[in-house]
């Protein structure tokens, strides 16, 4: 298994584990497994374009603006702004379950449109 290929399963991994934590009602846990879905996808995809590691969250979002700028399509963009806000909520855990219960499917669908454009991953 290469890097990237790695990286995606990951992301596909703590998708699931996200949702069972969720059902579970550990929000702490499950937003930052959906963060950690996201990040990875992010360098799964950069690693697979041979971008670099994306080793911090600058060149994370840096990997997504270069995304969204080379397909003009700014749903990258918001997905991977939908994550961070999971991210946050990790330490603060002030997310309503309004917020949510709209954010995840946007974060899933970051991360299976992400992970689609990589070599290699289902």
């Amino acid at each position: 298994m290469t890097n990237h290929e790695a990286h995606g399963q990951i992301a596909l991994r703590f998708l699931s584990d996200s949702d069972r934590e969720f059902d579970e009602e550990d929000h702490l846990q499950a937003s930052e497994k959906l963060w950690g879905a996201a990040a990875h996808a992010v360098m799964a995809l950069a690693i697979d374009r041979e971008w670099g590691e994306c080793r911090t969250h600058r060149e994370l979002k840096n990997a997504v603006k270069r995304l969204a700028t080379e397909l003009d399509d700014d749903s990258f963009r918001a997905g991977f702004l939908a994550a961070e806000k999971f991210h946050k909520n990790f330490y603060h855990d002030e997310m309503e379950d309004f917020e949510i219960d709209d954010d995840r499917p946007t974060v899933h669908k970051f991360v299976h449109k992400t992970l689609g454009l990589t070599k290699g991953i289902q």
